[in-house]
């Protein structure tokens, strides 16, 4: 869609960007796609970081009630001992 000013500056636009290696290009396009997606990811989100911390610590609460789980569902183990 040309406009008033692709005639006055002559397209030096699409001059640049053949002028950039292909190698460069998908290096930008690469970093371009890893910001969206941060920044979708952190929509409407305060504190990223404090998000992150809570889905960890919820990680580790999960492993601690699986291991504890398959070792004798969350009872200690008793041991007899006669005097």
């Amino acid at each position: 869609m040309g406009g008033l000013c692709d005639s006055c500056f002559g397209n030096q636009r699409e001059e640049l960007i053949e002028d950039i290696d292909p190698e460069t290009r998908r290096q930008q396009a690469l970093e371009a796609a890893e910001r969206r997606r941060q920044e979708t990811e952190n929509r409407g989100i305060k504190d990223p970081d404090k998000v992150r911390r809570m889905e960890e610590r919820s990680r580790r609460l999960e492993q601690l009630e699986e291991e504890t789980a398959k070792k004798g569902m969350g009872q200690p183990e008793l041991r007899w001992q006669a005097d």
